[in-house]
């Protein structure tokens, strides 16, 4: 990367300046902590920065309080509302290459996965603007001339929006879009684990002009900050993308509180490929959906569901091509896949493959650690196939957020369907076929919030996104995706005002 990106890209994160963001200033953590952010692909530091404690993090919550409710944001024109947002994509763009190698610093994903992101996020900022400056009053004909019916939407108030480390800087995007849009104001916490890009993007968010306290950045665990972020009645809404027992914990919070809440937790995604589909592209794309980014990715179709006829031959190309795929820095260009986010997210992987083999699950290639001495200092782990699973496996039914692929057999349509219900999650699935009624009954008799029809992994920003099932409720992108930051009024309006007679005064 250019020797410019690169500068940027310190001066972005701003490491050893203060990286909590509360009530418009950047401030550092109340005790002094800071956390270490390390490159996963070699294990070397790539920037220090402010950890929160539960006294900034509530900080950082009144300071959004009193920007919703005394502030201007909520009530300023949905003109300049959406010219912030594209402000904001502007500088996204202008930055690109900087945030895409932080991303990639943090992350271990390889730079060009990093740069699409980079557009995707872009793109969010912009399809909010517009699908913002379209919204109008819903009229309601209630039958009488002299009165006027209206719906209206209001922004839902103060939004907690905690993200994962996989995706940081799309997935804090696809929330903190659609809230700025709405009116609301917030509170980020990015995973501890891959915190630099959001807090660029913050920087940028801060230099596009937004009002002080609208946007606060806090950084730290969930087991530390969870609870002044959460456990409150000053937040409106929590919406959060990670782990099951996590979202689980912020259910039963928001149950108590009453609180409005969106969670994506998941998915464990069957890719279904029949015997009639196209070799070359159904191999190419099982591979992608299974081992882009090293199967980090909620939407990972780490489960094959193989027409049996042809799945011996169909697995076997599998091991082929996975064992050709090219592990390394995510900065190498040579690189086709990266390393695992950290050493707890490696030791869960091995501790999977292990489990797979004493379940009794063929293991067809990878289930190591790569012998290269250049990847020894990374936290890499080659990609795994496991032939002749079944349901019983948890295996099959855990999301192992990883390198890991299972195999399963069917014969039938029905029996494609049945295996691709089965499982706790409904995020997402594919189905493969040249059959146009075939690919048609799968895909609408699976239950997950996306599904693929010879093709895999695309979304669009015009699209809802979520999952059925444990994978979460709520959505995010698309109208509803806006919706989630909006609250419903009604106003009824009388123009000619006359008393109705009904209690008499005699």
């Amino acid at each position: 990367m250019s020797e410019p990106a690169t500068s940027r890209a310190t001066e972005l994160v701003g490491n050893g300046h203060p990286a909590l963001f509360v009530d418009g200033a950047w401030v550092h953590s109340a005790d002094g902590g800071v956390r270490h952010s390390g490159n996963p692909a070699t294990g070397e530091v790539v920037a220090t920065v402010d950890e929160a404690t539960p006294q900034d993090a509530a900080a950082a919550v009144a300071a959004a309080r009193r920007a919703f409710d005394t502030g201007p944001w909520p009530a300023t024109p949905v003109t300049e509302r959406t010219a912030l947002l594209r402000r904001i994509a502007g500088l996204l763009a202008r930055d690109k290459e900087a945030l895409a190698r932080l991303e990639t610093l943090d992350t271990g994903k390889t730079l060009e996965e990093s740069r699409w992101d980079i557009d995707d996020v872009v793109s969010v900022f912009t399809y909010y603007a517009d699908l913002m400056a379209t919204e109008a009053d819903r009229l309601i004909d209630v039958g009488d001339p002299q009165v006027i019916s209206r719906v209206v939407r209001e922004p839902v108030g103060v939004c907690v929006m905690i993200a994962p480390w996989n995706y940081p800087l799309l997935q804090i995007s696809w929330k903190i879009a659609p809230a700025l849009a709405a009116g609301c104001t917030m509170v980020l916490k990015p995973s501890e684990v891959t915190p630099l890009s959001t807090i660029a993007l913050t920087r940028l968010i801060d230099e596009a002009g937004v009002p002080a306290g609208v946007v606060n950045l806090v950084q730290g665990s969930g087991a530390v900050l969870g609870e002044a972020l959460t456990d409150t009645d000053d937040v409106d809404l929590i919406s959060f993308t990670g782990g099951l027992a996590t979202g689980r914990t912020i259910g039963r919070i928001a149950a108590n509180r009453v609180t409005r809440a969106a969670v994506e937790l998941g998915g464990k995604n069957p890719h279904i490929v029949f015997a009639d589909a196209e070799w070359e592209s159904s191999v190419d794309q099982v591979l992608t959906g299974a081992f882009l980014h090293s199967g980090q990715v909620c939407s990972a179709g780490t489960r094959l569901i193989v027409q049996a006829g042809i799945a011996d031959d169909f697995v076997a190309a599998l091991v082929e091509r996975a064992e050709k795929i090219r592990l390394g820095d995510g900065l190498d260009p040579a690189s086709q896949t990266g390393p695992l986010v950290s050493a707890e997210q490696l030791a869960k992987i091995e501790g999977y493959v292990e489990l797979g083999q004493a379940e009794g699950a063929v293991l067809r290639t990878g289930g190591q650690r790569p012998k290269d001495a250049e990847l020894a200092d990374g936290f890499f782990y080659l990609p795994t196939i496991f032939d002749h699973c079944d349901r019983s496996m948890r295996i099959v039914q855990e999301e192992t957020f990883g390198p890991i692929l299972t195999v399963e057999r069917f014969e039938t349509v029905e029996q494609a369907i049945a295996l691709g219900n089965d499982t706790a999650y409904g995020l997402a699935g594919a189905v493969r076929t040249s059959d146009p009624a075939v690919a048609e009954r799968v895909a609408r008799a699976l239950r997950h919030g996306t599904i693929w029809i010879n093709d895999f992994g695309y979304y669009t920003a015009a699209a809802e996104w979520g999952g059925f099932k444990k994978s979460g409720n709520g959505r995010e992108l698309g109208p509803t995706g806006l919706a989630e930051y909006q609250e419903i009024k009604h106003i009824w309006q009388h123009t000619a005002p006359a008393p109705k007679g009904w209690f008499t005064t005699d």
